[in-house]
């Protein structure tokens, strides 16, 4: 196996909160070999397109061996590509191709669960007495025969399956198809960081660590109580997991010191690192889980992600987690695999494409890592996929109430007028939507006043400004649907920003009364004179202060 040095030697240690990520959902960006599926081939294909874009950072979902029943994050082999998405010599290539554009690449790390494929898992189940037979977790029925406890499970029903080789139940927070790992076993956790230097010896970058909450559970296997709030954030609202508070089944406290032997195997290779974190306090979570430099580099959460959208709820978000955390960092995300695209998800059904351009906008003005899902760039919305066309194992069962997440996995359209957007020669897993195509890549290139070329434009404009890489944030108050905010950094002046999230203009009076000068090139309509502010709808403005 070849060892490839990673491109970081040269760069502050802390180069991770001046970055921009760009998630890539590898099914869906570019299929190569005419299958109908994206591959790691396609995505090195295009990674010059996201260099261009302003990323730095590249995170891929997984393109692990995998029998798919929730496309790659059931993982069968931790250290292969599945053939589907092409061969370590594909993933070779693609970083060595990232690191000649200076970009950086993250791989997606299931550390929780497996698939019930795996090797691991199969010799599990077969007694209760072979080698790896406490690798998973295991618990007798009840009495009556019924599961050990009343946890759920994320996608629905009991988090408990009936395995009849050991006559045992086991855990699963997913499907019944991903059982969860016992990170109580110590020889569980070495397995995991093995498997993370697996791919650092291969030159990637930094790990997104998937329900980075979840590896550990209470071995008293402690009923959880009734949620005070019913949590609708990080599920969909129909779903009974929200009505639980999520005590003993997640977010235990073993699992601050496995994030600790995480970092130092990170610290050896100079790599990253950001968690997603589900959870009833997520805010509370990301700042545990990221403070004191010896955990996780940064996390994010579902708050931001649900189709609560003004002013005040983005202000809360932020302003929570900094009374939270000392020295941890976010990343603020608007946009994933798992949820409506944004401009659906807070646009509506007609959405205009400027609201795009602002929550991009927003995303470069406040304090955290700005992440992209691939597609917000060009503004695409959510895809309506009909029930015969489903593919997700999540949104099945919840259909028609919750349509699951195919909507937001939809190809990316490459060409206007090309077959499948450009995205395949072959028909597509997904079928791209006709809507889309007005709004492929190359129709955005061509226009100056598009989405793509806002985003090119405003995140190479943030690399010109150490307030918003590296700032302090303080917010105003202002009048909804107004986000008004000031970034300071000591030795720079502060810099002032005011968005209009609404659909209609307004003018507004700053509610600082110092002497600010406008600052051009961030490409947003809005303007100031003297202390009033005339936004357009999803217009900005920039200041600085005198």
């Amino acid at each position: 196996m070849p060892t490839i040095q990673n491109n970081l030697a040269h760069l502050p240690a802390d180069w991770w909160r001046s970055a921009v990520i760009y998630q890539v959902y590898p099914r869906s960006f570019l299929d190569s070999n005419g299958d109908g599926i994206g591959d790691l081939p396609g995505i090195t294909s295009k990674l010059d397109y996201i260099a261009a874009l302003g990323a730095d950072i590249v995170w891929i979902s997984p393109f692990f061996t995998s029998p798919m029943k929730d496309f790659g994050y059931d993982v069968a082999d931790f250290c292969d590509v599945d053939p589907m998405f092409g061969t370590l010599a594909d993933f070779d290539r693609l970083v060595a191709r990232a690191h000649e554009l200076g970009l950086k690449v993250m791989i997606d790390q299931v550390l929780s669960h497996s698939s019930d494929n795996h090797p691991w898992f199969v010799e599990s189940r077969s007694s209760r007495d072979n080698p790896k037979a406490d690798w998973y977790v295991w618990a007798d029925q009840k009495p009556d025969g019924t599961a050990p406890n009343n946890w759920l499970s994320v996608f629905g029903g009991s988090a408990w399956q009936w395995e009849p080789r050991r006559s045992q139940y086991y855990l699963h927070d997913f499907l019944a198809s991903q059982p969860d790992l016992n990170f109580h076993n110590p020889a569980v956790q070495q397995a995991q960081l093995d498997n993370l230097r697996f791919w650092l010896e291969r030159g990637v970058d930094g790990f997104r660590f998937d329900s980075c909450n979840f590896p550990y559970h209470d071995q008293l296997l402690r009923d959880n109580p009734p949620a005070a709030q019913r949590d609708a954030s990080s599920v969909s609202a129909i779903n009974p997991y929200g009505m639980q508070a999520h005590v003993y089944d997640k977010t235990q406290p073993e699992n601050i010191a496995y994030l600790q032997r995480v970092r130092a195997v990170l610290d050896e290779y100079q790599a990253i690192s950001i968690g997603e974190v589900g959870d009833d306090n997520a805010l509370a979570t990301m700042a545990a889980y990221t403070t004191g430099g010896d955990k996780l580099h940064m996390a994010y959460s579902f708050n931001l992600l649900t189709a609560e959208f003004s002013a005040a709820h983005i202000r809360t978000q932020v302003e929570e987690f900094e009374a939270k955390v000392t020295d941890g960092w976010a990343s603020w995300s608007v946009g994933n695999h798992d949820s409506v695209r944004v401009m659906t998800r807070w646009g509506g059904d007609h959405p205009s494409p400027s609201l795009a351009k602002v929550v991009l906008a927003v995303q470069a003005a406040l304090k955290g890592t700005p992440c992209l899902y691939q597609g917000d760039e060009l503004a695409l919305t959510e895809a309506d996929i009909p029930f015969e066309a489903l593919q997700d194992p999540y949104g099945i069962p919840f259909w028609p109430q919750f349509k699951g997440r195919d909507g937001c996995r939809t190809p990316m359209p490459w060409v206007a007028d090309a077959p499948h957007g450009g995205f395949s020669t072959a028909k597509p897993w997904l079928p791209v939507p006709p809507e889309h195509l007005a709004r492929a890549v190359d129709v955005e290139e061509r226009d100056s006043a598009s989405p793509l070329q806002f985003a090119q434009n405003i995140l190479a404009w943030r690399r010109t400004l150490p307030q918003l890489l590296r700032g302090e944030i303080v917010f105003f108050d202002a009048p909804e649907p107004v986000l008004a905010l000031r970034r300071d950094l000591p030795g720079q002046p502060s810099v002032l920003a005011a968005f209009n999230l609404g659909t209609q203009a307004l003018t507004f009076a700053w509610p600082e009364a110092a002497p600010a000068a406008d600052l051009a090139g961030h490409g947003l309509p809005g303007s100031k004179d003297g202390q009033q502010i005339s936004l357009p709808p999803h217009g900005g403005w920039f200041g600085t202060l005198a």
